[in-house]
């Protein structure tokens, strides 16, 4: 935490080149000027080692954090503040509202061509718990073992903002309740007064443009509407790359119902 809001490791951050900014459409800008009014800036923190090991393999992977600078100034001046009062126990508040999104690098991105690229929104039941009601953790290792796979390597962009589409963890905790009572995932979010799919992609379009420089990639994704809205971003040439993995009995009917809302799944993917 001390990383995002200490003045002194931040210089050396800087000075080291572990920590740039960039805007919205990925261009490196003067970690020190003030964005422009109402201007996107992204900070971006690494890369740092981080050996991953799941399910008995092991990958060698570059972490990237990022974060709006928007929400990094907030908690700074938060940070400030605790700190005239000496409100240290306090400091763990900060935390709470900033989105700190990751990109997991594998290979060298000097020798991508076309790279695989997996788009992953945070899922706590799936990607930590590992529940089956939703497909989230085996596609989270299947992008893993993919990419790794890749003679030149790929990146995913793990949006932690993303929890249940968007709703975050406590709507999500109530819609599964609706979801027992009979409703579909969509249905349910509805009867909250919430949208079907709230997520923001404007970040992880940021660093596509930043990490890939205008270079054609392919996307691991069943969602047409992630292809469209990264397009409306201005990020171009997806090719998007069915990526099915995890079905079972729990989410079969969860599945069917993202298929009927236009997620590209055919029934023999559901089998």
């Amino acid at each position: 935490m001390f990383t995002y809001i200490d003045p002194t490791v931040r210089e050396r951050l800087i000075e080291q080149g572990k920590l740039i900014r960039i805007d919205a459409d990925g261009a490196i800008t003067d970690p020190h000027a003030p964005p422009e009014p109402g201007a996107r800036a992204i900070s971006v923190l690494g890369p740092i080692p981080l050996p991953l090991e799941r399910h008995g393999h092991q990958y060698d992977v570059e972490w990237y954090a990022s974060v709006r600078h928007t929400e990094l100034s907030k908690a700074t001046e938060l940070a400030d503040e605790l700190r005239e009062r000496e409100g240290q126990q306090s400091f763990a508040i900060l935390a709470d509202s900033m989105a700190v999104n990751s990109v997991l690098v594998l290979g060298d991105p000097e020798t991508w061509k076309n790279p695989l690229v997996r788009v992953h929104s945070s899922c706590l039941t799936g990607d930590v718990f590992g529940s089956g009601r939703c497909e989230c953790g085996p596609q989270f290792i299947s992008a893993l073992e993919r990419i790794a796979a890749e003679p030149a390597g790929g990146m995913i962009v793990y949006m932690s903002g993303h929890e249940g589409r968007g709703i975050g963890l406590w709507a999500k905790a109530a819609t599964y309740l609706l979801q027992d009572a009979g409703e579909n995932t969509y249905e349910a979010n509805r009867s909250l007064g919430l949208p079907d799919d709230s997520r923001d992609f404007s970040d992880a379009a940021s660093l596509i443009k930043y990490f890939l420089q205008g270079e054609p990639f392919r996307l691991l994704t069943n969602n047409p509407k992630k292809v469209d809205d990264l397009g409306a971003l201005g990020v171009t040439s997806i090719t998007r790359v069915k990526h099915v993995s995890g079905i079972g009995d729990a989410n079969r009917r969860y599945l069917a119902a993202k298929r009927d809302w236009g997620h590209k799944l055919e029934d023999e993917d559901l089998c």
